[in-house]
């Protein structure tokens, strides 16, 4: 995920604090401002007196010839290096990127940081929204977030094969949202071939609503998370964030709030997508859903050859989560 940081200067108390609400990392603010930050909330300032020294632990350089490209790329490669410039252009900052990386760039929108995050189809490492009077910080901030996500290609496939397995572990993902009808989390036993795994607000006799969680199945399984990357499920553990993903395709970070592992039964799910034969293990119960290409949950007891379900697929495959291109078979 992208670094977020706002820069509250001149000094800004309602701004502050919207950057606190809505999930900044970290406010830049002037000398001398960081304890009023600390009353407000658990929140890093970037200051020379800061909790990031800015000059030391932060570099900061204004772009205003090649030559101030030059200086940036042969400054510190550890140090993160906040960009800035008055008459933004992609041209610098594609010559920096092109060259280091742990850059921060400073932006006055969201539009904004949506062009300098894909520049080089690899981006900056994050951005610093320049919070000026009146602006709806909070909403810049969620619109950079909506975009860091993306957009998730997902496609129909069609169940080839249900059976029962013995008993393993499973894993529930409990999140810190409310999650939608129609949403969930990409799970599988290949990151090639991912299952949209409904969540738990589906109405039942038996078993109140949990909205926040999904089901998502056992230990062994890939999860999609941000950036393009995949987790265990074993290795979530609160804190961390996850992609929730609609049936449309849209895609938020959403932080784990608990992972539950239990010892249940279990069943293999098959799934055809075009040529490609994809597969996930799941807990064997009602309260289990994959997703329908409309949105409708579909319990993994009415599963069958021939229903359809949504996946997402991709080529090559993972080293320690990230994409790589590699000839790489899982079945």
């Amino acid at each position: 995920m992208k670094t977020i940081w706002v820069r509250v200067e001149p000094w800004d108390k309602e701004a502050v604090i919207s950057a606190l609400e809505a999930g900044a990392e970290a406010v830049v603010v002037e000398p001398g401002r960081s304890e009023e930050v600390r009353q407000l909330g658990v929140l890093k300032t970037v200051a020379p007196d800061g909790d990031l020294k800015l000059g030391e632990d932060v570099l900061e350089v204004e772009v205003r010839s090649p030559k101030d490209q030059d200086r940036i790329i042969a400054l510190d490669p550890k140090k993160p290096v906040l960009v800035r410039t008055a008459d933004w252009s992609v041209i610098p900052l594609e010559n920096i990127l092109a060259r280091r990386g742990n850059i921060l760039a400073e932006v006055k929108d969201a539009e904004e940081a949506r062009l300098f995050m894909g520049v080089l189809e690899r981006g900056v490492d994050g951005v610093v929204v320049r919070a000026e009077k009146g602006m709806d910080v909070a909403g810049v901030i969620a619109a950079i977030r909506s975009q860091a996500a993306g957009e998730i290609d997902l496609e129909t496939a069609e169940v080839q094969e249900v059976r029962s397995l013995a008993m393993g572990d499973r894993v529930c993902v409990d999140t810190c949202s409310l999650l939608a009808p129609g949403q969930g989390l990409l799970v599988g036993n290949s990151s090639q071939g991912l299952f949209l795994v409904h969540a738990e607000n589906v109405d039942n006799p038996y078993v109140a609503q949990r909205p926040f969680r999904v089901n998502a199945g056992a230990v062994h399984a890939y999860v999609a998370v941000a950036g393009g990357r995949t987790r265990y499920l074993s290795e979530l553990k609160a804190g961390d964030e996850v992609l929730a993903v609609t049936h449309q395709g849209r895609a938020e970070l959403a932080t784990v709030g608990r992972v539950k592992v239990e010892r249940r039964p279990l069943l293999l799910v098959t799934a055809k997508a075009k040529s490609r034969v994809m597969a996930t293990v799941l807990q064997n119960a009602e309260t289990v859903r994959l997703t329908a290409p409309d949105g409708r949950p579909v319990s993994v007891v009415d599963l069958n050859p021939g229903t359809q379900v949504l996946v997402r697929t991709e080529e090559g495959g993972r080293h320690f989560g990230h994409k790589i291109e590699e000839t790489i078979l899982e079945h």
